[in-house]
């Protein structure tokens, strides 16, 4: 409790007061806008953050990854276009009850739902930080080396799409991470003989290149079409649910917010995996599982309450292990090394004012995104009236700006510039560019494990299957890689049919 107190202490000094509400603003806005989602916005933030201290640039960052789910929710329920990934299912239940006259009921449940599960999801974190903490310091090189094996194996099998193709950005990503100067004899890899190569890709240019520029190149190939927008209520007593709303609520917010947590921590889990397997549960539950699709408040407030929580629970093996359970967190997990600061079991002791003030910070950027969502939906949604035209240059600007200002090298504009190329292409053909970023940064701390793993053992491959822990892990691995190959046989539901629908209107 007193390392808490000593976060609210820092969160409260007006600079970082000043960063949270930026965060969780830009946030809000990033979700309002499909296609540009988190992952673009940290890229596009990344390189500002070198001149801040590292505790306000991780608050300010963390506020976007949070901000973006209230955000989501504001243009699935007026409009039936999801923000972003997170929102689709959101689309099913919250437009309709939207279409029937209650569009501030909708919204006024997803964020009450979503105040409270990420609020009892920060309260968790604060709970079972120390305890993981503590455990995580028995890891020795092997073991971390298999934990970060298997996250890698998690997020390839819970990826959406063909399990092949997750596989290979798997395998790109990695690849991408061993380009520069080996760790232990200097010698250069794959560098072609380029001189700026030699200390690596940095994670600026690929972060900006995979998500920024080939968000701009998408936004101007995209084709231009007339979006409606259901009417928000005009006074704050229009976002308050009836009785029976309010009733059915409850269970679903409740359930949503433990799965979610439960998911989140899971690699390759997050909140939207958690958002679907809470709308499955409800609907098996539910009493009317026809009502589903049609304005169910059950399949709205669940899903909802799972995206919050789902957020706060991949903040637990980030902080704690320094394992980032997807790729968003895995840019955070960048944002930490940028700065000098490894994540991980040692951070409570060496720099309890960050690891507590991130914490501290999620719980004050929950009751700013409250504050902030409910009466501003109407200016919020007048953002979508600014022409693409503009948007583009000006994300453009800021890609290429950010990019140059990290090392003052224009090698690493070019070097974006061709990600962002690469990033186009493999959005149209369907591959997943989250899992580049996070095989990129995983990789880069698995070969160096590995590495101190083989020396402690001589050379012996043994040390990999050493322990309960490792060979659980290894099992894990095994497993995962095994199941990717088997082809996947599911029928189309409801969830299908949103998916659908978000392509059509992101069409690029």
């Amino acid at each position: 409790m007193e390392g808490l107190l000593g976060g609210f202490a820092t969160v409260f000094q007006p600079a970082t007061l000043m960063y949270c509400f930026i965060g969780v603003f830009l946030g809000t806005v990033v979700g309002i806008l499909p296609g540009l989602g988190p992952l673009t916005t940290i890229a596009l933030l990344l390189p500002i953050t070198y001149k801040m201290d590292v505790t306000s640039a991780i608050i300010m960052l963390s506020g976007i990854y949070y901000g973006v789910a209230y955000g989501g929710t504001i243009t699935s329920v007026l409009m039936r276009i999801p923000g972003e990934a997170s929102s689709v299912v959101t689309c099913l239940d919250g437009y309709e009850m939207a279409r029937k006259g209650r569009a501030g009921a909708a919204l006024g449940i997803a964020a009450i739902g979503s105040f409270v599960a990420g609020t009892i999801g920060v309260v968790a974190v604060s709970y079972l930080s120390p305890p993981l903490s503590r455990w995580v310091l028995a890891f020795g090189p092997a073991e971390y080396a298999m934990v970060m094996l298997a996250g890698l194996s998690l997020v390839t099998y819970f990826s959406s799409g063909s399990r092949l193709k997750a596989l290979l950005m798997a395998g790109f990503g990695l690849l991408l991470g061993t380009v520069g100067s080996d760790p232990l004899a200097a010698t250069p890899r794959l560098t072609f003989g380029v001189f700026h190569l030699t200390g690596g890709i940095d994670l600026a240019p690929l972060a900006i290149g995979l998500f920024g520029i080939s968000e701009v190149l998408s936004m101007v190939l995209r084709k231009k079409e007339k979006m409606q927008v259901l009417a928000p209520p005009s006074s704050l007593l229009g976002f308050m649910p009836n009785r029976e709303e309010a009733r059915r609520s409850v269970g679903p917010v409740a359930r949503g917010t433990v799965l979610g947590f439960i998911v989140g921590l899971i690699p390759g889990g997050g909140a939207v995996l958690a958002t679907f397997l809470s709308y499955a549960v409800e609907k098996k539950l539910s009493k009317h599982p026809e009502q589903f699709g049609k304005g169910a408040v059950e399949g709205l407030a669940g899903p909802e309450s799972a995206n919050n929580s789902g957020t706060a629970g991949a903040f637990v093996p980030l902080l704690c292990m320094g394992v980032p359970a997807n790729a968003i967190t895995a840019l955070l997990l960048g944002a930490f090394m940028i700065h000098g600061v490894a994540p991980g079991p040692t951070i409570m002791e060496r720099q309890p004012e960050l690891f507590w003030g991130v914490i501290a910070s999620m719980y004050v950027g929950n009751v700013m995104l409250l504050i902030l969502n409910l009466p501003l939906v109407g200016l919020f949604v007048k953002i979508l009236d600014v022409p693409r035209a503009w948007l583009a240059p000006i994300i453009l600007t800021v890609c290429l700006i950010g990019v140059y200002s990290t090392n003052s090298a224009a090698m690493d504009v070019l070097l974006a510039v061709m990600f962002g190329v690469i990033g186009y292409i493999l959005r149209r053909y369907g591959y997943d560019l989250g899992i580049v970023i996070l095989a990129y940064v995983l990789g880069v701390i698995f070969e160096r494990s590995v590495r101190q793993a083989l020396a402690i053992s001589d050379g012996d491959l043994g040390i990999f299957v050493s322990s309960p822990l490792t060979i659980t892990f290894a099992v894990i691995t095994a497993v995962l890689v095994g199941l990717a190959f088997v082809p996947r046989k599911r029928a189309p539901g409801p969830a299908d049919a949103a998916i659908a629908a978000a392509e059509v209107s992101q069409v690029k």
